[in-house]
C-alpha cells in the first residue's frame, strides 16, 4: 500500500502495522518454498518413472522461484517501512508516529509526503 494512501486511510501506526504483517507474511512464505525443495530433493530418490522425476524438478523450479520472489518482496517492504519509520519521529517535540497527512508530491524517483504532527503541528516531509 502506497504511504500516502496508507495514512489517509488507516494513520501511521496502522500502516506502518500493515507493512510489517504484509513483509512477515512473504518471509513465512520464503521459509515453506525452502521447507518444499528440501521436501523434493528428498523424495527424489524415491521416484523411479520419468513423469514423476520430471514433476519433482518442476517443483524444485516452483518452489524455487517462488521463493526468491517472496525473499525478495519480504527485504523491499521491510527495508521500506524501517526507511520510512525512521523519518516518523517529529523533529520538534520528538513524537513518534503521531502524523497526519497534509500533503503528496509525486517525484520521479518516489513519494514526497509532507506531515504535521499531531502533538504540536510542526510540519515536515517523509519520503516513501
Amino acid at each position: 500500500m502506497k504511504l500516502a494512501e496508507g495514512i489517509r486511510k488507516h494513520g501511521f501506526r496502522k500502516w506502518y502495522e500493515r507493512e510489517l504483517l504484509q513483509s512477515h507474511a512473504h518471509m513465512v512464505l520464503t521459509f515453506l518454498c525452502i521447507i518444499g525443495i528440501f521436501a523434493a530433493f528428498e523424495a527424489a530418490s524415491q521416484f523411479h518413472t520419468l513423469q514423476d522425476k520430471f514433476v519433482n524438478i518442476l517443483t524444485v523450479l516452483l518452489c524455487t522461484g517462488v521463493g526468491i520472489w517472496a525473499l525478495r518482496r519480504y527485504l523491499r517492504l521491510l527495508a521500506n517501512a524501517e526507511a520510512v519509520a525512521h523519518q516518523a519521529d517529529c523533529p520538534s517535540c520528538k513524537a513518534y508516529g503521531r502524523l497526519e497527512l497534509v500533503q503528496v508530491q509525486t517525484q520521479d524517483d518516489g513519494d514526497l509526503v509532507q506531515v504535521r504532527c499531531r502533538k504540536c503541528g510542526h510540519g515536515w516531509h517523509i519520503s516513501a
